[in-house]
């Protein structure tokens, strides 16, 4: 082996050594940046904006991966612990899923039952209704004979609101007038009684309104003033 040859296989040599170097030194930092970062676990964003009250559906959160150190400790890593619950308050898109961002559903109480109806922006106080809330419903007639007046009435007192669905748009239905472009659906817990008022009111009555109630305030009604009727108001002012 000559002079030229031998330092070949010298710088050869020099070449491997450092590859394997700089190689030993990437594995140095990768390992040193896991050791900081940790093992990743599942967490959940928000693929869309969630309004507050509304019942949380898996499909409107994604799945990703992060590390575990950096995950608060309210993060859902489980969605079946979501399952049946509302949002407390408005959720963002992109937003990490927290345990303290959802509370559960308002539950049914002995005796009551759950009845909803669809209630469009105007007669549902403008989003302001939200699930735990207590409204009163009323619901206007029309006179059913020529001459006859029309009258509104107050059907259910204190109604407690334990769902509020998203906005749908309605079918036009060449049937029934009262149909608007968009409503909420409603869930109230009522009893058997006002359960049957509200049905056959959301039927019959040419519009259902709800009027919400101050919390802690009084739904008692005096039954004087369940029933009005502009002839009657007119005639109180006279006297």
């Amino acid at each position: 082996m000559n002079v030229r040859q031998r330092r070949g296989v010298i710088l050869l040599l020099l070449s491997v050594l450092c590859a394997v170097g700089a190689f030993a030194g990437v594995l140095a930092v990768i390992d040193d940046v896991q050791s900081k970062v940790g093992p990743e676990t599942t967490a959940y964003r928000l693929k869309t904006d969630v309004p507050a009250y509304r019942t949380l559906s898996e499909e409107e959160f994604e799945q990703v991966s992060m590390p575990e150190r950096w995950l608060p400790e309210t993060a859902v890593t489980d969605l079946a612990g979501v399952r049946g619950k509302i949002a407390v308050t408005p959720l963002r898109k992109g937003s990490l899923l927290q345990s303290d961002m959802v509370v559960d559903r308002p539950a049914l109480k002995p005796g009551e039952q759950e009845i909803a109806i669809m209630i469009d922006a105007a007669t549902g106080v403008a989003g302001k209704i939200t699930p735990g809330a207590a409204v009163n419903i009323y619901a206007t007639f029309e006179g059913k004979h020529e001459g006859e007046k029309s009258v509104s009435q107050l059907i259910v007192a204190g109604a407690r609101v334990i769902d509020v669905g998203k906005l749908t748009a309605l079918e036009p239905d060449a049937d029934d007038d009262r149909r608007v472009g968009e409503a909420v659906p409603i869930t109230f817990a009522l009893t058997t009684r006002d359960a049957q008022r509200v049905a056959y009111a959301e039927s019959f009555a040419a519009h259902v309104r709800l009027a919400l109630v101050a919390p802690g305030g009084d739904t008692t009604v005096d039954p004087d003033d369940r029933t009005y009727t502009l002839d009657g108001d007119t005639q109180e002012a006279d006297r």
